[in-house]
């Protein structure tokens, strides 16, 4: 190989050398070019989880105000002696609004309701002696359920007027006898003025003795 060709030859070699290092050179500027911005998965997470709280918050919100004291539970307070010895004048009441709407109530429940129809403010606190479809009647101080006598406990003192009741009731498909524990005072289903109480005008089974303290726990 002569001296012109040898010359060449390196000539070549370093025009493949500089070829190399420019791709080199085009390959580290690809890898240090910036890369695209991610969109802000994390502050729309952020944003969402806020808002699901909010909305948790409203629900939470609208049932403690106005589902649970309209459909669920409520508070009371006894007003008279009429149910003494069980309640006392001023105690205060947890009163459970379900049963009622499912036919649940039983004989001997306490019930709150309105003896005048819902649309007066005035309500009674009174203990459930007769079941829609029954017949009541007071003879003496006993009380006869369909011809026998009802076996219970809760008077405090013994029946001395049977008022309405001195004749035999019988309460429709959707009405109950109701009569104070307390029964030389109480004004209950054996007046006229009271009657039958309809199950429309229930408001609800007291369950709870929530005040006075000393008295605190359920209701017998």
């Amino acid at each position: 190989m002569d001296a012109t060709e040898n010359k060449n030859y390196n000539e070549d070699i370093q025009d493949n050398d500089d070829e190399l290092f420019d791709e080199e050179l085009d390959i580290d500027t690809i890898e240090d070019a910036p890369e695209e911005e991610e969109p802000d998965i994390k502050g729309r997470s952020n944003a969402k989880g806020l808002l699901y709280d909010l909305l948790f918050y409203a629900v939470l919100i609208f049932v403690c105000i106005y589902i649970l004291p309209n459909f669920v539970i409520q508070r009371t307070i006894v007003d008279g002696s009429s149910m003494a010895n069980t309640l006392q004048d001023g105690e205060h009441l947890y009163v459970e609004k379900l049963s009622y709407r499912f036919d649940a109530l039983d004989r001997f429940d306490i019930i709150v309701f309105y003896p005048y129809g819902r649309d007066s403010e005035e309500y009674y606190v009174k203990r459930i002696i007769g079941m829609p479809g029954e017949t009541i009647q007071i003879i003496g101080s006993d009380i006869y359920i369909n011809g026998e006598i009802l076996e219970e406990h809760y008077g405090k003192d013994p029946i001395t007027d049977p008022g309405r009741a001195v004749e035999p009731i019988t309460l429709g498909e959707d009405e109950y006898f109701v009569m104070g524990d307390n029964r030389s005072v109480s004004k209950d289903s054996r007046t006229e003025e009271v009657g039958n109480v309809k199950k429309e005008n229930i408001g609800g089974r007291a369950i709870f003795r929530i005040k006075p303290l000393s008295r605190f726990g359920l209701l017998d």
